[in-house]
């Protein structure tokens, strides 16, 4: 820690370098911009021969102000910032095409850093996952189908090499948290640009020697090479949400947070744009994807803001007790009974589960351990499915559904008995229905083979294509007449005829 008056003298001293900097900021530096100065100072130092990622570092000054509630500036300011402060600083491209990160060499963070921030803190930091590669892509398959018209062997080869390429400056963006920059890359591998001339294409004249923009369109159109793009973009997004997000329950910081799911929502505008004079074929193709993407990003940064308020009631004595005591006299027969004929599950497996919830409440167990809980029971309903994998996203899907009717009765119960604790049940019930959908989706994408994003691709490609389709024909296949008593012989919270099927 600095400390005395030649504390105040190195950082008034770095402070007026600041100021030269950011003129026209200098109300600013001498607000905010001190205690970032003092930050730094206190936190990293110079050092030859070491280098440090330069996200890592954004990464650590984001958990910074969001723990002392400061507005924090955006990368490049702050790249800004530490340049006055570490004068000299040089910055490195390290590692291979897409598995390459900025790095500040020069620098490191101070030793003492270590013990003063908790374990919880310093996994983010120290996490290997923005290190994962892009994976392999498969050759495009032609399937003994004739190439488009004009279009030679090695045009296709072109093709294949230049979007490994862009996939993996993509990925290198992505990595160093310079989200805004996907837009220019995909300008720049689509030839986007308002005229079509050869002058407009002329700046983009590497790409156009390696595959000219004409062939690039008529591949646009060959189904194969529509085929692999998919897949190739399947793998290149879920590499990307496994890296950005790696563990859906572990504090995030909110500035990043919110930086995630902004780019998440310009995703879909970007592309379209930069895909002008693109054949729908290929737009419809990347489309899907990207959409997937997206939603993916938004749903795992909700299910993660979900989590840390969850976190904090878990964490509550009191109002665990509350919620036991209100749970306790919820009517549990009752919506049972009144289930049945929804859901027409066993009862034996319903008044299991009920009394686990109840045990793992009373422990007062962590959200680490919930989530362990909630895993557990989708192995138990899906273990007859095992072997099965055709049937088993069916079954996954009515488990999910089943899930979400009895804790929405369970809510409605407590919400009729003007339960004190019904904002925390509420929050709880919007967590785990939101951990049992991640929860299945993968599991769904283990049993067919696939990423998780292409299965949401799937389920959004299917939504576009009927949209005006409100129910599916087979929900309507059984009368409507309520039964006076169903048999129940399931053994997984699932109708009768998904454990026969």
């Amino acid at each position: 820690m600095l400390c005395g008056i030649s504390g105040v003298i190195i950082i008034y001293s770095i402070l007026f370098q600041v100021e030269h900097v950011f003129s026209g900021q200098v109300q600013y530096v001498e607000g905010a911009y001190v205690h970032h100065v003092q930050w730094l100072v206190e936190n990293y130092e110079g050092a030859e021969g070491v280098s440090l990622p330069r996200c890592t570092l954004y990464y650590h000054y984001l958990l910074h102000c969001q723990e002392q509630k400061l507005e924090p500036v955006n990368a490049a300011s702050f790249g800004k910032l530490i340049r006055s402060v570490f004068l000299g600083l040089r910055t490195r491209r390290l590692g291979t095409r897409g598995n390459s990160k900025y790095h500040y060499y020069g620098l490191r963070i101070k030793s003492d850093v270590f013990q003063r921030y908790s374990v919880h803190h310093l996994i983010p930091l120290l996490t290997t996952e923005a290190s994962r590669p892009l994976p392999e892509f498969g050759e495009i398959d032609l399937q003994d189908r004739a190439l488009p018209e004009g279009v030679l062997l090695e045009h296709l080869r072109a093709f294949q090499s230049l979007y490994r390429e862009h996939c993996e400056a993509v990925m290198d963006v992505m990595i160093n948290l310079q989200f805004t920059l996907v837009e220019t890359l995909w300008k720049s591998f689509w030839r986007f640009s308002q005229n079509s001339d050869t002058e407009s294409l002329n700046l983009h004249n590497e790409s156009e020697k390696r595959l000219p923009k004409a062939c690039l369109v008529m591949l646009c159109k060959f189904e194969p090479v529509l085929r692999w793009t998919k897949e190739c973009d399947n793998l290149l997004y879920q590499t990307l949400v496994e890296i950005l997000i790696p563990d859906v329950l572990r504090p995030i910081p909110s500035a990043l947070t919110q930086a995630i799911r902004n780019f998440a929502k310009s995703l879909e505008s970007w592309l379209t744009g930069a895909m002008m004079n693109i054949p729908e074929e290929m737009v419809r193709i990347k489309v899907v994807c990207v959409n997937s993407f997206s939603q993916t990003l938004r749903r795992y940064t909700s299910l993660n803001h979900l989590a840390q308020a969850a976190r904090a009631v878990l964490q509550n004595s009191a109002q665990i007790n509350q919620m036991l005591s209100d749970l306790n006299r919820v009517d549990f027969t009752n919506v049972q009974e009144q289930a049945s004929w929804v859901c027409q599950c066993d009862d034996v497996m319903v008044q299991r589960l009920e009394q686990d919830f109840k045990v793992t409440l009373q422990q007062q167990n962590s959200l680490e351990q919930w989530a362990l809980w909630l895993d557990s029971v989708v192995t138990q309903v899906l273990k007859p499915f095992e072997n099965n994998p055709a049937a088993l996203p069916k079954a996954a899907k009515t488990f999910l559904l089943n899930w979400s009717f009895y804790s929405s009765m369970v809510i409605r119960d407590l919400t009729l008995r003007s339960a004190a604790s019904f904002g925390s049940f509420h929050l709880i019930r919007l967590l785990y229905d939101e951990y049992m959908y991640y929860l299945i989706e993968h599991r769904v994408a283990q049993a067919k083979g696939e990423t998780p994003i292409a299965v949401m691709g799937e389920v959004h490609k299917s939504c576009r294509e009927n949209k005006n389709v409100l129910f599916c024909d087979t929900h309507f296949k059984d009368s409507l007449e309520p039964p006076t008593k169903q048999p129940r012989t399931s053994l997984n919270l699932l109708p009768e005829t998904q454990s026969t099927s």
